[in-house]
């Protein structure tokens, strides 16, 4: 059962599966041994893994498999980590850190670390395809449909489109929230929804409160995530701190203000967990809940 496994066997996990799908075959040339290097240097640094913690979280929902819920948490988490590589690049927000470290393409170069992003998102759906996860096709395609949808222009792609394009302008909240719930909330949606798929013990009323909770959680990650930004230092941060401030981008922090932008987390916080105590074996859920509300980088 998941409640054998605490949030940091669940990351080990994690790690040792994205070692394993990232691995360096012995025999490859060395001039092509220095894609896989970038790509294991921007997914391999001790990020929070908050993506597939969730899966696994709702996976405990409906008796889904550690070792499937595992997989597909991985795959959420490549797909995140080939965002951030190109989220960093100079024709992006142009940043120098990344979890404390240098980001890929001043580690490498721009070109190498575009590659890297692509390598590691094709990689994603190489691995969710794969018939090594044992689950049936009907709810494998679903879930990759769910991801492919989530991370393209519907979801995570044309979300940072939408943020790129309105950097310097004035925008309403519902049109902030629309940006945000592609750009953050989509790829976390998912990682809920799929791990919640993949068992056995579904239901659809469970499946509809799971994708409130999962728009929730979405919002008030980035909520979350500017107030941070606006109060946080680099060091902290790990990244470059009030950089969002000072490009003038759109955030909940720059619109609402920080006072007002702290009270919407706290009612996203409070109506998460109402949902959340209403839903048997929600514990993991509601620990994630109160890490992203309360994490301090």
């Amino acid at each position: 059962m998941l409640s054998n496994y605490s949030n940091p066997e669940i990351i080990s996990l994690v790690e040792k599966k994205l070692d394993n799908l990232l691995s360096n075959d012995n025999n490859i040339a060395a001039r092509d041994a220095l894609l896989i290097e970038a790509m294991r240097y921007s997914t391999l640094d001790g990020g929070k893994r908050i993506r597939p913690l969730l899966t696994v979280a709702a996976g405990s929902l409906s008796s889904s498999s550690i070792d499937n819920l595992i997989t597909i948490g991985s795959v959420i988490e490549l797909i995140h980590c080939y965002s951030l590589i190109h989220d960093d690049l100079p024709a992006m927000d142009n940043d120098d850190l990344r979890r404390g470290r240098l980001t890929c393409h001043k580690k490498y170069n721009e070109a190498i670390a575009i590659l890297a992003g692509d390598a590691i998102q094709t990689e994603a759906f190489r691995v969710i395809s794969s018939d090594k996860l044992n689950i049936s096709a009907n709810t494998k395609l679903k879930i990759i449909n769910l991801i492919a949808t989530s991370a393209g222009h519907n979801g995570m792609v044309g979300g940072q489109a939408l943020d790129l394009i309105n950097t310097g302008e004035t925008l309403s909240l519902v049109e902030l929230q629309n940006m945000h719930s592609k750009k953050t909330g989509a790829l976390i949606k998912a990682a809920i929804l799929c791990g919640y798929l993949c068992g056995d013990n579904y239901h659809d009323d469970i499946f509809t409160k799971l994708n409130t909770v999962g728009d929730n959680l979405g919002l008030l990650f980035q909520i979350a995530d500017d107030i941070l930004d606006f109060t946080s230092d680099t060091l902290t941060l790990g990244k470059t701190a009030k950089k969002d401030f000072v490009y003038n981008k759109a955030t909940y922090v720059n619109i609402l203000g920080i006072e007002e932008a702290q009270n919407m987390a706290q009612k996203l916080y409070e109506q998460t967990l109402i949902i959340l105590e209403s839903l048997s074996n929600s514990k993991q859920l509601v620990d994630l809940t109160h890490f992203i509300y309360e994490r301090s980088s």
